[in-house]
Order: C-alpha cells, then sequence, then structure tokens
C-alpha cells in the first residue's frame, strides 16, 4: 500500500486527482487486513465479500477502487499490478525465486495507464537484463 501511494505521487498524469490515488492507494486494501485476502477463485460470493469489507473504514472510496470505473480506480488497479510484480522482482532477485514468472503474467500485460505500462516495460527490461547477466556469470564459472 505504501509503495503504491509513493508511485502515485510519481504520475505526471495531470487528469487524475493525485489526492485521491493516494488515499485509495492506502486503503485498497485495508479489508484484508481484517477479513483476509479473498481471491476470485476461492469462490466467495461478490456479495459476501463486500459484507466482509464492509467492516472496514473508508468503505466509499475502497468501493470506488473496488468498480474500477473512475480514471483513479483504474490508475491504482495498475498501480497494484505493477507493484505485484516490483515485489517479484525483488523476491527473485534478492532471495533467488525462480517460479515467480506467474506473478509478471497476470500483472503486466494487463496495465493500460500508459505511465505505469512504461514502469512495467523497464521493469521487464531490468529484469531480462539481470536474469541474462546472471545467466553469462554462471557460465562462465
Amino acid at each position: 500500500m505504501y509503495r503504491m501511494a509513493i508511485l502515485s505521487m510519481c504520475t505526471s498524469d495531470p487528469d487524475l486527482d493525485v489526492s485521491k490515488c493516494v488515499m485509495m492507494a492506502l486503503v485498497h486494501d485495508l479489508a484484508e487486513a481484517q477479513v483476509g485476502d479473498i481471491a476470485p477463485r476461492e469462490g466467495i460470493p461478490k456479495a459476501e465479500k463486500r459484507r466482509l469489507e464492509a467492516v472496514t473504514a473508508f468503505i466509499h472510496i475502497h468501493d470506488e477502487y473496488e468498480e474500477g470505473e473512475s480514471k483513479e480506480a483504474k490508475f491504482v488497479k495498475d498501480l497494484d499490478r505493477f507493484e505485484m510484480a516490483c515485489q517479484a522482482s525483488e523476491y527473485e532477485r534478492n532471495h533467488g525465486a525462480q517460479t515467480l514468472q506467474p506473478f509478471f503474467d497476470s500483472s503486466l500485460p494487463f496495465i493500460r495507464h500508459p505511465e505505469v505500462r512504461e514502469w512495467g516495460q523497464a521493469l521487464y527490461e531490468e529484469r531480462s537484463k539481470s536474469r541474462n547477466d546472471d545467466a553469462t556469470t554462471s557460465a562462465a564459472k
């Protein structure tokens, strides 16, 4: 949440309400702190998920994020996708994790905001370069 809030402040998109994006980034996962991360594959009906999440504060801004209709909600959802790929990249780099490709496959291709897409492309290129450098180093040994 914190990284997403900081990334919200880094945007150069004049059409976004940056303060709203920062707030949305900070509250979008508050419900998970109370009820856990409810993934679609768990089969919990949307109405039940919403009921469980309604116990948290900032319901309006959270609902706006969940509905994903406003330009700010779409932007913050893209930040969430990008941030997940950032975490996966850090785990690979810092812990030698090798099986994290699904995190990239389920996030980076779905980013729609042009600026966040650029950030995702830069992350992908950095990751590719790092992986190639690692392969070259291993081959030299």
